[in-house]
C-alpha cells in the first residue's frame, strides 16, 4: 500500500523558496512522500512573488515549483467542490484556504502549511503544520 500523500500550500511552498524555518521539513517531504500542489497554491504564491518582489521573480518561483517531485493538481472536481464548499460555509476561512483544503480532504492527502487559520479544518483534513512566524 502506498504512503498517504501530502499536499503543499502556498505557505508551504514560500517556506521553502525562501528558506525559513521549517524548509528542512517541506525538503524531507517531496523527497520521501507521494506530494501534491493544488494549482490555487501556484496562483497564490505567483501573486505575492508578484506582488513583493516583481513579475521576473514570480516567474522563476513558478518554474521552480513546476520542477518540484509533486503532481500539480489542475482540476478540481465534484468531491473538491463539496469539501471546500462546507469548509467555506462552516469554517470562517479564505476561500482560497477552503479550496486547498478541499483538495486535501478529496484526496486524502496530509495537508503541510504554515497557515494558522487553517486550523479551523482539523478534525476533517490531516494537518501538519510548520513554525507559525515569530512562534
Amino acid at each position: 500500500m502506498p504512503p498517504e500523500p501530502f499536499l503543499l500550500d502556498s505557505s508551504a511552498l514560500l517556506t521553502l523558496i525562501e528558506d525559513e524555518p521549517g524548509a528542512g521539513r517541506v525538503e524531507k517531504v517531496l523527497r520521501t512522500r507521494p506530494c501534491l500542489i493544488p494549482w490555487l497554491a501556484l496562483l497564490e504564491v505567483h501573486y505575492v512573488t508578484q506582488r513583493e518582489e516583481g513579475l521576473d521573480e514570480a516567474e522563476r518561483r513558478l518554474a521552480l515549483l513546476e520542477d518540484l517531485p509533486a503532481e500539480v493538481l489542475w482540476q478540481a472536481d465534484v468531491a473538491v467542490l463539496r469539501a471546500a464548499a462546507s469548509f467555506k460555509a462552516v469554517h470562517r476561512i479564505s476561500l482560497a484556504d477552503a479550496v486547498i483544503a478541499g483538495f486535501a480532504k478529496a484526496r486524502g492527502a496530509t495537508l503541510l502549511h504554515k497557515d494558522p487559520e487553517l486550523e479551523a479544518v482539523a478534525g476533517h483534513v490531516a494537518l501538519e503544520a510548520l513554525p507559525y512566524k515569530g512562534g
